[in-house]
């Protein structure tokens, strides 16, 4: 009998999660391609999705074999992954059908400025940063939250200036985000 441990009840809810998000994705990149879009990235595409297989497999090995505990700080990282739900179900909403895990760009299309998008250029790959850390640190799987923040960082390295670049050429993204930083919030005006 399996017992629902808080670690396989989160697990279970992430890995849902991500199925759900990849069927909503796939869905939206047919319909997009569909409409004329231009696919960017495709070279590096393949690494960030082994990286995010290889977090759960490290995550998975490193708390289970390792016997990892909870953290002291349970209500910390807890509440920084119920944070970047929030802002994820909010990144989603406020794209709609241009919502991808993939680069995936119209020819003059207007830019999203709504939403979490009213504050930074890329609060996606914010939260994917948060759980990339919080959810490891959750169960004293340090390890896994370090190593995996450091390949987020890499691959972010490579994605992020493929993804503007990508807007810049084919849309007004400078003009739309003159004022927006990355990853740092524009809080007041």
């Amino acid at each position: 009998m399996i017992v629902m441990t808080p670690f396989v009840l989160l697990i279970t809810f992430i890995v849902v999660q991500r199925i759900v998000e990849l069927f909503v994705a796939k869905r939206n990149e047919i319909w997009m391609k569909q409409q004329g879009a231009v696919e960017f990235g495709e070279k590096h595409y393949k690494y960030m999705v082994l990286i995010h297989m290889m977090f759960f497999i490290s995550l998975l090995t490193e708390t289970l074999l390792l016997k990892r505990e909870i953290s002291p700080l349970w209500p910390v990282f807890l509440s920084l992954f119920a944070l970047a739900q929030v802002v994820r179900i909010w990144v989603i909403t406020s794209l709609g059908k241009f919502w991808n895990t993939k680069i995936l760009v119209f020819a003059n299309a207007k830019i999203v400025r709504k939403g979490p998008y009213r504050f930074l250029k890329h609060p996606n790959y914010m939260v994917v940063a948060l759980e990339l850390f919080a959810v490891p640190m959750l169960f004293s799987a340090y390890f896994t939250a370090i190593l995996f923040t450091v390949l987020n960082i890499m691959i972010l390295m490579i994605r992020i200036p493929i993804e503007e670049k990508a807007l810049k050429t084919l849309t007004e993204y400078d003009d739309t985000f003159r004022d927006c930083h990355r990853f740092i919030p524009k809080i007041v005006k």
